[in-house]
């Protein structure tokens, strides 16, 4: 497998997993019983795979500054 492919399929995982948090989120705020801090983990784990997979965006399709 080339690193081209493990690039791509790393990046479907992180950007399932991203979306999977969504939803936990969505169910977990509607809730009354909300545990805040479970929240904020579930968050603070959503930014850290936006920033995976935005780097990982970068690293297939980098800029072309001329």
């Amino acid at each position: 497998m080339s690193n081209y492919s493990k690039l791509i399929n790393k990046l479907k995982e992180y950007e399932q997993e991203h979306s999977d948090l969504d939803q936990v989120l969505i169910q977990l705020q509607e809730k009354q019983t909300v545990d805040f801090l479970q929240i904020q983990r579930l968050k603070k784990r959503k930014l850290v795979l936006k920033d995976k997979i935005a780097h990982i965006r970068n690293d297939l399709e980098p800029d072309n500054i001329a």
